[in-house]
Formats: structure tokens, C-alpha cells, sequence
């Protein structure tokens, strides 16, 4: 039995995402950029999963990570994300990891390992 997260819609979460970013001044286009580089999704297929209520373990199972996934190091609350042991948590945090980042400002560059 995995965290309950795993089995919490992404849909449930996202506009927590989203609200985060805007009071920081970013935007809902730069998360879907994030999530796109993260995980390979277009708009549209991000879209559908929202619509369809996907939960994170299914998001991620069909999710194709970036090459350069390994490169985003760091701590999310309180735990580097790179020595998460469970592989769907460890996605997960990568996905927090990326939206702390944006929201304290970071260059879209530096945050998408360009």
C-alpha cells in the first residue's frame, strides 16, 4: 500500500499549482510548461488527464521523463528529492521541486535544465 498520494487525482492538486504561482507572480502556461518538459505531455493530453481525473500513479506511469530528470536536485520540504527511495514519490517531489523553483522566481531556463 503505497502514500495516498499516489492515488489522488493530479486534478485535485494542479489548481494549488496553480494558485501558488500566480500569487508569485507566474503563470498557469509556465506550469504546463514545467509539467510538459517533466513529463512529456502536450496541452492537450495534460488537459485530458485533468478532465479524466488521472491519479498522480497513473500520470506518471504513462509519463515519458525528460532525459535530464536526474538534474533536478534539491529538498521539498525538508527531503532531497534525489534520495527519495519509492520511484513514483521521488516523480512527484520532482514535479514540487520544479514548482517551488518557478515560484521563487527562477529563470525558465535554470528550472528546465537548459
Amino acid at each position: 500500500m503505497g502514500h495516498r498520494i499516489f492515488t489522488t487525482p493530479v486534478a485535485s492538486v494542479y489548481p494549488h499549482y496553480v494558485a501558488k504561482l500566480e500569487r508569485k507572480g507566474r503563470t498557469k502556461a509556465e506550469l504546463d510548461e514545467v509539467i510538459e518538459w517533466l513529463t512529456g505531455y502536450d496541452a492537450n493530453t495534460l488537459d485530458r488527464h485533468l478532465a479524466d481525473e488521472t491519479t498522480f500513479d497513473d500520470f506518471f506511469a504513462a509519463a515519458h521523463l525528460h532525459p535530464n530528470v536526474s538534474a533536478i536536485t534539491g529538498t521539498v520540504c525538508g527531503i532531497r528529492v534525489e534520495e527519495v527511495d519509492d520511484p513514483l514519490m521521488q516523480k512527484i517531489r520532482y514535479l514540487d521541486k520544479l514548482v517551488d523553483e518557478l515560484a521563487k522566481g527562477k529563470a525558465m531556463q535554470k528550472v528546465l535544465r537548459s
